[in-house]
């Protein structure tokens, strides 16, 4: 297996469906004694990046220029 040159590879579909890797899991990776590893988020973080990500690619808007009623909607969709 390669790795491209964007950096990307294929999860082999008996490694995804042992380790419960369904499509839109969001994964972090760790560097650890010449190792990498690939841990997918609990559902919990998961929720708060997208707000976060949400929020820094809000065109410029900010939490402090955000209506209330704009921010509430964010965070409950």
């Amino acid at each position: 297996m390669k790795i491209t040159t964007k950096g990307q590879v294929t999860i082999p579909q008996e490694i995804r469906e042992k380790a419960g890797l369904l499509p839109n899991t969001e994964v972090e990776f760790e560097y650890r004694r010449g190792r990498v590893t690939l841990i997918p988020l609990p559902a919990v973080k998961r929720a708060g990046r997208s707000i976060v990500d949400a929020l820094r690619g809000s065109a410029g808007r900010t939490p402090k220029n955000m209506t209330t009623d704009a921010l509430m909607k964010l965070l409950r969709d």
